[in-house]
């Protein structure tokens, strides 16, 4: 004889679909989610979603894909990248885990959940991008890791819906089937919220300023606006004369990361202040740490084919060194939490900009990108292997 509870446990296992299934249907929803969560809420901590979607595509689509600007088509491949990437995590949870994870209460998948987003994340930024399969540094070294893990964890709380989805339609019990309305109806919520707040801000109505020194902010923006025009000048003479075809990609990144964070300051700063930005004065201008003289930039522009790679090098490194000091200091001001946040990705960014310059990839990537969270590190050489800038062009070295 079987006992009556555990034949109302069997019963409930076979009334359940597959886990295969449900998990994939959960990794779509989830998917989704994540990417909408990630388009929407962007620009509120001064990210240009359309640049680190096209930094997402240059993952599997290598430098194909970066421009001057995002194109339509590098956008969609970042973005199907981000939901085949979500979507695979979701099948290892709750498919090749699911003899743990498919019976569990909705707390106990978030409580779950929320670990794994750092687990997974953690996974791509430092060994499954940078390295095996794809060894493609340039994600690791363009975006800081806590980029991933809010993506990640924005796919995760959604994980909870696997309690409704992995019962047959009129199946599921009612206390499961109240659950999953009561979370998705707190999804359209976040996802309302963050659309009133990116419709508000594409108006000129941001929320406001909310930071502790007014002084430093304010002077911030309008020096890195004005650094990062000169940034985008020289950027795109690299795009348009470096012989590597490395160096010409990246240069094309520089001027469309670049003009999306300008574009990101002139909104905060209209919304913030309710004036127009005030240009900087050549006094400023003179004092900004690696902003270029008239001559450094001719240098640059007057540069032979054969010795131009050499001399943009030197050049963008100077500048991006000082930009990476700028942003250093806002970190560590009484700023807005959204400037400051912005200026770590910025600083960020930026030294990982130059590591790639001189060639760093593979485990010194990893250890460079994971230094430059921490510190500023712009007096560092980069470590391990490099490519040296000579006449000749870009070469190894040791």
């Amino acid at each position: 004889m079987v006992a009556p509870a555990e034949a109302d446990r069997t019963a409930a296992t076979t009334d359940h679909k597959s886990r295969w299934l449900a998990a994939a249907e959960l990794g779509a929803i989830s998917s989704s989610f994540s990417t909408i969560v990630s388009q929407l809420a962007a620009a509120r901590i001064g990210r240009d979603a359309a640049v680190d979607w096209m930094t997402v595509a240059a993952i599997p689509a290598r430098d194909s894909v970066l421009g001057l600007e995002p194109s339509w088509s590098a956008v969609l491949v970042g973005v199907a990248f981000h939901q085949w990437a979500d979507f695979s995590w979701a099948l290892v949870f709750f498919g090749l885990f699911g003899r743990w994870t498919v019976h569990l209460t909705p707390m106990q998948i978030l409580l779950a959940a929320l670990p794994w987003a750092v687990l997974s994340s953690a996974m791509e930024w430092f060994f499954l991008v940078p390295l095996f399969p794809f060894f493609q540094p340039l994600f690791t070294l363009q975006q800081p890791y806590w980029i991933g893990l809010l993506v990640h964890a924005s796919s995760a709380v959604m994980y909870p819906l696997f309690v409704w989805l992995r019962w047959p339609s009129g199946h599921v019990p009612a206390r499961d089937a109240r659950f999953a309305r009561s979370w998705a109806i707190a999804a359209v919520i976040v996802i309302t919220t963050l659309s009133a707040a990116a419709f508000a801000s594409a108006t000129g109505r941001e929320f406001p300023w909310a930071g502790g020194d007014l002084d430093t902010d304010q002077l911030y923006i309008r020096h890195m606006a004005t650094h990062h025009a000169q940034g985008i000048e020289l950027a795109r003479l690299g795009a348009e004369r470096a012989r590597d075809p490395h160096l010409r990609a990246l240069a094309g990144l520089m001027v469309a990361s670049q003009a999306g964070e300008n574009r990101i300051f002139e909104r905060w700063w209209q919304s913030w202040f309710e004036t127009l930005m005030p240009d900087c004065t050549d006094d400023e201008r003179s004092r900004m740490p690696g902003f270029l003289t008239i001559q450094q930039l001719q240098e640059v522009r007057d540069a032979s084919s054969e010795a131009f790679d050499g001399a943009f090098v030197r050049m963008m490194t100077l500048h991006h060194k000082g930009a990476v000091k700028m942003a250093d200091q806002e970190w560590r001001s009484r700023g807005d939490l959204r400037l400051r946040i912005m200026a770590h990705a910025i600083r960020h960014e930026q030294q990982g900009e130059i590591d790639m310059m001189h060639g760093v990839s593979g485990a010194a990537a990893v250890a460079a990108a994971y230094r430059h969270m921490f510190s500023d590190n712009v007096d560092q050489a980069p470590r391990g292997k490099r490519r040296s800038v000579g006449s000749q062009g870009i070469h190894s070295a040791p």
